[in-house]
């Protein structure tokens, strides 16, 4: 038996999953050793991570505890493990946790139910017994028969629901001495919605317990836990985070993913999927689109596996082997200065956690239109060639003072020690950005500005060299008081009779300003780049002089790290022809760009440099 690297500490891998279910009739006919060698000999994975139950809720090997697939005719879980220890593979399971379709048609106990009642269609409920009498027994059961590595849990925070079950029901009874709200109507509503993340932290703490318990070193995972999805602090001992980004908007999905778990502090990976869907039908993508999505995480320091289903028979198919090959081999010739790197911190974007989870109407999902704001702002600040990091309020509260700058999204809420922090950061000679009108009236005194009213629905049209852009929203009347207009809205296309849209005022030592409109969001619909623009004339005001400058076209990206061995990188990333629409779901080729002009501020000049160019992705090392 090879040694075998532990999931926590490896660098790339391929997951597959089937969600067995009732219909499958074929289930590891075809899975063979030498089809799993062959795929393993020529991707040479640190992990494959193969189905066990998805969300239909059956199993593809013969389980003791729940249901099986009428499917199964061959036992592929076990051929899995045999090739992968015969070859030093690690080997996960791909487990639906929260989402069991069979658990709660056979157990209806189970089930999460609305305010009116009424069954989930596939959730259980984390106040009652599904947990103790079906999930952690066969986590158990897996392990202990096949011995596997580690354990991918799929559809559990963001699957779970508001719950009004009779378990759910009587919990908040107990705890609260009154009757549970219905809706967000009701003073209670935040507190319901609380009360359901703590019990969602206490179901989750129980079956990872129970599992360590049965293998102490078996590396686990809770799909998109301590993600941007469930942006807390974490407390539960999940041994590395990782999240299945959007099949459609990958890279856009995976910049901002990316950012915010490299930010939390334990190891972590992207998955990215190897095919669109379409209609009915799967459309597969290309070595080099994916590839592009995989520069997306390599350049942030994480671990990248994508997805692929094998037949429903599980048979791994040669064009895929093919395409995987080449996706690895991209990944490996630049593992050394890009796994595990650590940022060079420059431009943080917090990430308003207390905001998103107000406006969020689930459990852990803060994945809707709460979060187009920040998803706006991130990309403006990128394709004006900021190194950014996203970072959520608690962990900003410990590292601020490392960034040259903070910039915070529109949020009409934020924590109170963190609006102090963020005051004292800039009082102590850091600069501030505060991008939306809810978000800077919270710091109008700081501002030097007055408010004139509240902010008003309307179209502001705002200048740019290439040409004006109209920004629909609710924008902020002000009187500058302190402060100086760097950017201005009018009434129409013509830029005449504008008022400030954007101000910037000393504070201590530091800066701060602000735009009075609401461009993250609007830049997130339109990526037109009058609000890019805008949020230049801040950012020229309050950070100068980046400590790494580059003249590119907006598609390039760049990201300052540092490699394991303490190297400094400029990763820089090609974002052109980025998948970004479902009607075009095929990127079959990146065309270069350049020249590109790097501007690096050093206290010495630098003994050497070196250039490691890709068609997707490239580094620039001293």
């Amino acid at each position: 038996m090879a040694d075998r690297l532990r999931r926590r500490d490896a660098f790339f891998g391929i997951h597959f999953d089937l969600h067995a279910g009732a219909t499958d009739t074929e289930l590891g006919a075809e899975t063979t050793a030498e089809n799993i060698r062959e795929l393993i000999e020529r991707v040479r994975p640190d992990w494959l991570q193969w189905d066990c139950k998805g969300h239909p809720g059956y199993t593809c090997w013969p389980t003791e505890v729940g249901w099986t697939s009428p499917g199964v005719v061959r036992d592929s879980l076990r051929v899995l493990r045999d090739v992968t220890a015969e070859m030093g593979v690690a080997l996960l399971v791909h487990y639906s946790g929260v989402i069991d379709d069979k658990a709660i048609t056979e157990c209806p106990e189970w089930v999460a139910r609305g305010a009116d009642g009424e069954a989930s269609k596939r959730s259980t409920s984390t106040f009652g017994d599904y947990v103790d009498a079906l999930m952690i027994p066969q986590l158990r059961e897996v392990v202990e028969k096949y011995d596997v590595d580690g354990m991918w849990i799929d559809g559990d925070c963001w699957g779970a629901e508001l719950d009004w079950s009779p378990a759910a029901v009587e919990a908040w009874r107990e705890e609260t001495g009154s009757e549970p709200p219905s809706g967000p109507e009701d003073e209670a509503w935040q507190e319901w919605k609380e009360f359901h993340r703590a019990q969602f932290l206490r179901y989750l703490q129980r079956w990872v317990d129970a599992v360590h318990e049965t293998k102490p070193d078996l590396d686990i995972t809770s799909n998109w836990m301590y993600s941007t999805y469930a942006p807390v602090e974490p407390e539960v001992a999940l041994d590395y985070l990782s999240g299945d980004f959007s099949p459609t908007s990958s890279c856009e999905r995976a910049r901002l993913e990316a950012r915010y778990l490299a930010s939390v502090g334990i190891p972590w990976d992207l998955m990215a999927w190897g095919f669109n869907r379409h209609w009915d039908a799967r459309l597969h993508k290309s070595a080099i689109q994916l590839q592009q999505e995989a520069g997306v995480v390599l350049m942030q320091g994480g671990a990248f596996q994508y997805y692929y289903q094998p037949t429903r028979a599980g048979h791994v198919p040669k064009h895929f082997i093919d395409t995987a090959a080449e996706v690895a081999e991209f990944c490996r010739a630049r593992q050394a200065i890009c796994h595990r790197s650590t940022t060079v911190p420059q431009v943080a974007l917090l990430l308003p956690t207390e905001h998103l989870m107000r406006a969020s109407e689930r459990v852990f999902h803060t994945g809707g239109a709460e979060r187009h704001d920040t998803e706006g702002c991130l990309h403006a600040l990128l394709e004006l060639h900021y190194s950014v990091d996203v970072v959520a309020g608690w962990r900003l509260l410990e590292c601020m003072d490392e960034y040259e700058m903070v910039a915070v999204p529109n949020a009409s809420v934020l924590d109170d020690d963190l609006r102090e922090a963020l005051v004292a950061y800039v009082r102590g000679g850091g600069s501030l950005l505060l991008l939306g009108p809810d978000v800077a009236q919270l710091f109008e005194h700081e501002l030097g500005v007055r408010c004139d009213g509240p902010a008003e629905q309307t179209t502001a049209h705002l200048d740019c060299p290439t040409g004006m852009g109209a920004s629909s929203g609710r924008w902020q009347a002000i009187t500058q008081l302190e402060a100086d207009a760097v950017a201005m809205r009018y009434p129409t296309y013509e830029p005449r009779h504008g008022v400030p849209a954007a101000t910037v005022a000393a504070l201590g030592e530091g800066m701060i300003g602000a735009a009075w409109g609401p461009v993250g969001e609007d830049y997130r619909r339109a990526h037109h780049p009058a609000a890019r623009c805008l949020i230049a004339a801040l950012t020229v005001r309050l950070l100068p002089e980046p400590l790494v400058e580059a003249d590119a076209p907006p598609q390039v990206e760049l990201s300052l790290r540092r490699s394991g061995g303490g190297r400094l990188c400029v990763h820089l990333l090609n974002l052109t022809n980025a998948q970004r629409a479902d009607n075009y779901l095929a990127v079959e080729d990146i065309p270069a760009v350049g020249p590109i002009e790097l501007r690096l501020r050093m206290d010495a000049q630098p003994r050497a440099s070196e250039l490691g160019a890709g068609r997707a992705a490239a580094g620039v090392g001293v």
